[in-house]
């Protein structure tokens, strides 16, 4: 089935800035996250944003797909237990546009013409390990201050005894002749055909080993639980990401490793709520408050301040505290503190008798009231 555009699935334009990109996925991405959105199709519409931004915030890919469209991303991702992102190891295609992508000339060339074309060289090419995509929840003052959080992950290493080979006293395997692939012939009604594949002995590696390593049990690489420390950087948002270089799985054969993704979940405040770069906070007042105006003690996330209402405020008035917002860059935005005009529930006869005496005067010098009243006349 037809993938959807990716500039449909993120609701901008081809023409769309990095930054539309980018403020398109952060809003779907909170919208139709896993933990954050339980509706039955949330995760694959997550997974399809993801997907869409992880191809047009790339400017390369974004190239590629704007020319060739998403079938030049319909690589195998692989079995990563850890999310989805895949290997992109492949062959250099510099000038084409595809430097990125999982294209193996020589399972091409080998399969058209057989092991001439490469088969036997391609047997110790290093190999990328995977990558790892970890998901992290995360305080939302940690969110627009940053922070440094530890975590946990079991991740595949080289192993030190065997330098990763899998054994000892290696020898040319005798299945493929050391050439890593194996042809067989099928005969069919339109005739004889040659099929060649990867060697199911030496896995294509072209050589054997007579003694097993007893360390990692012949697998060149062992699991192990490691903690490393993430620097949260001021400033992000539900569907934010960064990238740890080289930390992933293991690569194979000299490859390098892996990197780890960790994108970031921002739980929610009671009090606070985020809009881009600005914080709103809805105050509520009393009536004597609202009408009298006066100083009120109230939070914000660098600590309580004096804020001075103005005298007959009004449900939904806001009030801007200037740089008290979420840092971006050397700028913060700021705090916009929303009114609420709560009446009273219930008087005590003092406080009714007051309210009568005031009822006794005229209060209705609004223009609301001028208009209301005109109507009636």
């Amino acid at each position: 089935m037809a993938k959807r555009d990716y500039y449909d699935v993120l609701g901008v334009d081809k023409s769309a800035s990095d930054a539309e990109i980018k403020s398109a996925f952060r809003k779907l991405a909170k919208k139709y996250h896993p933990d954050l959105n339980k509706e039955p199709d949330a995760a694959e519409k997550f997974k399809e944003v993801q997907e869409a931004y992880d191809v047009l915030s790339d400017e390369q890919k974004r190239k590629t797909y704007d020319q060739f469209g998403s079938a030049a991303f319909d690589n195998n991702a692989g079995g990563n237990p850890y999310g989805s992102y895949g290997n992109y190891g492949g062959f250099n295609t510099s000038g084409f546009g595809f430097e990125d992508f999982n294209i193996n000339l020589d399972d091409i060339l080998s399969n058209m013409f057989g092991s001439g074309f490469g088969g036997s060289k391609r047997k110790n090419r290093p190999t990328k390990g995977e990558d790892v995509l970890y998901r992290m929840k995360i305080s939302f003052e940690d969110a627009v201050f940053g922070s440094k959080k530890d975590i946990t992950l079991d991740l595949t290493e080289k192993c030190e005894t065997c330098e990763g080979r899998g054994g000892f006293d290696f020898k040319k395997c005798s299945t493929c002749n050391g050439t890593g692939r194996v042809r067989r012939s099928q005969s069919s009604l339109f005739g004889s055909f040659v099929s060649e594949s990867v060697c199911p002995d030496c896995k294509g590696q072209g050589e054997v080993f007579e003694k097993r390593c007893s360390d990692c049990k012949g697998k060149g690489y062992n699991i192990n639980r490691k903690t490393i420390t993430i620097t949260i950087p001021e400033g992000v948002d539900t569907g934010s990401q960064i990238r740890i270089k080289g930390k992933g799985q293991v690569g194979s054969n000299g490859g390098e490793n892996g990197d780890i993704y960790v994108e970031f979940i921002v739980e929610s405040d009671p009090i606070f709520k985020r809009d881009g770069n600005d914080i709103y906070m809805t105050l509520p007042i009393n009536i004597v408050e609202a009408t009298l105006g006066g100083e009120k003690e109230v939070p914000t996330l660098d600590g309580k301040i004096i804020l001075t209402i103005p005298p007959y405020s009004q449900t939904n008035d806001k009030l801007r505290i200037k740089g008290r917002g979420v840092p971006n860059g050397s700028k913060r935005g700021d705090l916009y503190i929303v009114l609420d005009v709560v009446m009273p529930t219930k008087l005590d006869r003092n406080q009714r008798r007051l309210f009568e005496e005031l009822s006794e005067t005229n209060l209705d010098t609004s223009d609301k009231f001028k208009i209301f009243n005109k109507h009636f006349k």
